[in-house]
């Protein structure tokens, strides 16, 4: 795969949450990790990140072993450090302490140097309201659309 291949997104964060603000972090990975995520082996599903001791790290994303790791292999759910500035730490850390705020992983992909990249989200969860009112303007773009072909 070349690096503007890699594109693992998220899906069910933006139906879930409301995204307020988003940042593009580095992650912090072994050689068998930067591997699979090339294969395109890796899932932000039930992923999340919290801030401790001013760094900020994500939890629970699922990179898969490598095939040809051998005993080098990763764990496939550890917990992964984000590169970020101190500023854009500071800004998550004060969006994320509000009242129903989370940081949510998006996105991971390939920069044009070669380093995987995490596209991270502040985001308040949606009220069940909420989800039907975005599931309504999805359908309601996809019945404009099939209109305008016409």
């Amino acid at each position: 795969m070349k690096a503007n291949q890699v594109n693992i997104k998220n899906r069910r964060a933006s139906f879930d949450y409301e995204i307020t603000e988003t940042f593009t972090a580095g992650m912090v990975l072994t050689g068998t990790e930067i591997k699979s995520i090339r294969n395109g082996k890796a899932s932000l599903v039930d992923s999340y990140c919290v801030i401790d001791n001013g760094e900020v790290w994500a939890k629970g994303i699922n990179i898969s072993e490598y095939f040809y790791g051998s005993y080098n292999n990763h764990s496939t759910r550890r917990d992964r450090k984000l590169l970020l500035n101190r500023k854009e730490i500071a800004r998550i850390a004060k969006a994320a302490d509000d009242t129903g705020f989370t940081i949510i992983p998006l996105r991971i992909f390939i920069s044009e140097r070669g380093f995987a990249k995490l596209v991270i989200g502040v985001g308040r969860g949606k009220k069940q309201y909420d989800k039907r009112q975005s599931i309504k303007e999805r359908e309601d773009k996809r019945n404009l659309a099939r209109v305008m072909m016409k």
